[in-house]
């Protein structure tokens, strides 16, 4: 487990991504896929978790996926971190953004009924790509604020696109979701500045959408210093499952250089092992 930035959550070395179990419209995946019935959705999560992978993450964006979570493992809810989003919803085949306040609001109080919960423990701002004009001229980023102050959040951040954007997000999120695999490189230098200031960063799309060998990516990621955790989907477990032992291989590599970080951004390094 590791510590997600500053904060006292501690997470696995990669997190099940929930895309799939909601959503096969609009998507960018090499192969089309049918969505699973809820039974199938309810074996997958409870196994998942009883693996031991305790990171969930979805979305607003993802379709059915926040209500299927709610309904198949709302029972669990004190066994698992769940990560969702604000900014982007998807409804009647087409996805759409809304940073206004009401939006955000409603998206936060609609996120905490569907997983059937009184506390999201993440919440990203889930970006169309205009990082910075969201941050800047709209209230998203004050109104997380609020609901983390008042208990209803754990921790808040950024699922962006842009490195400018990430670097603004910098001063006031718990962390950051960035996309980093072997063929995009591009946020490197911003997972080191965020690990020396005590963000949290996890990373989206290590495996390209698919499109990259699982083991080498996993392994690419996590063996990356600054990176917190891997957030991979699917819908075989055995699949995901293989994807985890990998992970935690990657994860004992990089052990050594975590303590290091860990020391140099004045963190205890058994916070972080």
């Amino acid at each position: 487990m590791r510590s997600v930035g500053r904060t006292e959550l501690t997470v696995p070395p990669i997190g099940f991504g929930s895309f799939k179990i909601g959503r096969n419209q609009g998507v960018k995946y090499p192969q089309p896929y049918d969505l699973p019935d809820p039974a199938a959705v309810s074996l997958l999560l409870n196994r998942v978790l009883d693996l031991g992978c305790t990171l969930i993450d979805t979305a607003p964006a993802y379709g059915l996926s926040e209500s299927r979570i709610g309904t198949a493992i709302g029972h669990r809810r004190a066994e698992f971190i769940l990560s969702t989003k604000v900014g982007e919803t998807f409804e009647n085949g087409q996805s759409r953004y809304d940073f206004s306040a009401t939006a955000i609001k409603a998206s936060l109080e609609r996120s905490l009924r569907q997983l059937q919960t009184d506390r999201l423990d993440i919440v990203l701002i889930h970006s169309n790509g205009d990082d910075r004009q969201i941050l800047t001229e709209t209230d998203t980023v004050s109104i997380l604020q609020d609901y983390r102050a008042r208990g209803l959040i754990r921790a808040i951040g950024l699922s962006g696109k842009t490195v400018a954007g990430a670097k603004l997000a910098l001063s006031w999120a718990d962390l950051l979701m960035v996309e980093y695999h072997l063929d995009d490189t591009t946020h490197d230098e911003l997972i080191q500045q965020a690990a020396a200031a005590g963000v949290g960063i996890f990373v989206k799309k290590g495996l390209a959408s698919g499109k990259l060998p699982a083991d080498e990516s996993i392994r690419f990621v996590l063996e990356h210093p600054g990176v917190t955790s891997l957030i991979v989907g699917g819908l075989n477990f055995e699949h995901f499952q293989a994807n985890w032992q990998t992970a935690l291989g990657a994860r004992r590599n990089g052990f050594v250089e975590q303590k290091d970080l860990a020391v140099q951004r004045d963190m205890p390094a058994e916070r972080n092992p």
